[in-house]
């Protein structure tokens, strides 16, 4: 049964940082591209950063560009997303995702979900 379990979430005010880890269980970890999607209230589920198996490539939404990186650990089957600067409009559930196939980032693409944590910005 594959599980990915998302925490690091919480409140914190503009111009702060948080720490999104996803810790991923029943699936052979470096097979799989690894992404973080974000959906704010009444809006649509939104693309945020993806990183290849190998750990080389990155990918990342403009809107986060420069203030997020995504990061992952094979030994650990775990991927990370470092948030800094963190802006109101960065208020969301955020979801870790696991995809068998090349890199993508429609929502879609994508195989395993993790069940979300909520990150608050407030001004």
């Amino acid at each position: 049964q594959v599980q990915l379990v998302e925490s690091g979430g919480g409140l914190v005010q503009a111009g702060g940082s948080l720490r999104l880890s996803c810790a991923a269980s029943g699936l052979t970890f470096s097979r799989y591209v690894m992404g973080w999607f974000r959906q704010a209230p009444g809006k649509e589920r939104e693309f945020v950063a993806a990183i290849s198996r190998n750990e080389i490539s990155t990918y990342y939404a403009d809107p986060v560009k420069g203030r997020f990186t995504i990061s992952r650990d094979n030994a650990k089957t775990t991927v990370y997303l470092q948030m800094n600067g963190l802006k109101p409009e960065d208020t969301a559930v955020y979801y870790c995702a696991a995809d068998s196939g090349p890199e993508r980032t429609t929502p879609l693409a994508y195989d395993y979900w993790g069940q979300g944590t909520q990150v608050t910005v407030s001004s």
